[in-house]
């Protein structure tokens, strides 16, 4: 087990800790959600789950928030920027949080790192610490800071959650045994807020495994990418309970093209039920995705520890 894998599941102590977290209070007319990487997609999510409690929120790139916040948001008067950075140090996120300030907004620091750039130029702090010996490829951090996340929008996290997440990454992890051999294209399905679920399981198995990885809201599937699908081909389905039945029937549809299915939620080769609220399912489902990503890696015999080309914090000249 390399220090990646023991990661994964060492991580579950963590969200325990990040259940007690303190959190700042966000009040604000709009909330802009930014990050880079991992890191914005998350916000993707948690931008949806804001919405979804009524709170109007944005998912913004911190490049793009930097250069031409505009272009997303016309008029940023009195939006509460929520920044979110593992290290606090990615160049991109910490300058468009002091640009943010600049212009007299508020901005809230969700992190890993209480002692970065991010959290000393940010007005307010939501921080719990991640596994010690996480390395460049971000797992554990990654479940925290979308603990986090839920939990500032209004999301309620029970202890149980922790179980069963530690759980399913378990089952899955068992019967998707054997059941990799000859897939090489990956495609994560997902609608709402599991859309961003979706795009982070695709770029975690793509720098894990150096694999060809998609993500895509559900419907969308047909109109274009399907062409690409065949016997190689891998989908996860996030199902979401209020659209299940037209999700079920693309998945009937893919299977019958020569995918195999993996069903968080729902019907597939291999389904799995997500005994949870709605809103968690996709924290739930995010360690199972993390260690599938691992998995690839193995039968491709990639090095999680030093994935190529790949840095632990970027850092812009």
């Amino acid at each position: 087990m390399n220090v990646t894998e023991r990661v994964i599941f060492e991580q579950f102590p963590f969200w325990e800790r990040g259940l007690g977290a303190a959190l700042p209070a966000i009040d604000a007319p709009i909330i802009v959600i930014i990050g880079c990487g991992t890191s914005y997609n998350l916000a993707v999510s948690l931008a949806a789950v804001f919405n979804a409690h009524g709170r109007r929120a944005i998912a913004v790139p911190g490049g793009e928030w930097l250069r031409r916040p505009q272009t997303y948001l016309p008029d940023p008067a009195g939006a509460h920027v929520i920044a979110l950075s593992r290290s606090g140090e990615t160049t991109e996120t910490v300058a468009a949080t002091a640009a943010s300030r600049a212009a007299g907004l508020m901005v809230t620091a969700l992190t890993c790192e209480s002692e970065g750039a991010l959290a000393r130029e940010a007005d307010h702090l939501a921080f719990t610490p991640t596994h010690g010996e996480e390395g460049i490829v971000m797992t554990s951090s990654a479940s925290l800071m979308l603990l986090l996340g839920l939990r500032m929008a209004g999301v309620a996290v029970p202890p149980a959650v922790v179980q069963q997440a530690e759980k399913l990454a378990k089952t899955l992890d068992e019967r998707l045994a054997g059941r990799l051999a000859g897939r090489s294209h990956f495609v994560y399905l997902g609608g709402g807020a599991h859309y961003g679920i979706c795009l982070e399981a695709s770029l975690k198995l793509q720098e894990m495994s150096q694999s060809y990885t998609q993500a895509f809201h559900p419907l969308e599937y047909r109109h274009g990418p399907v062409s690409l699908l065949d016997e190689r081909t891998l989908v996860v389905m996030l199902y979401d309970p209020n659209t299940l039945q037209e999700e079920a029937q693309l998945v009937a549809e893919l299977r019958e093209k020569g995918a195999l299915v993996v069903g968080l939620g729902g019907p597939g080769d291999i389904s799995l039920d997500l005994d949870v609220a709605d809103e968690l399912r996709g924290l739930v489902c995010l360690p199972a995705l993390q260690l599938l990503g691992e998995r690839v890696a193995q039968r491709r015999n990639v090095d999680t520890v030093t994935p190529r080309h790949l840095t632990k914090v970027v850092k812009l000249a």
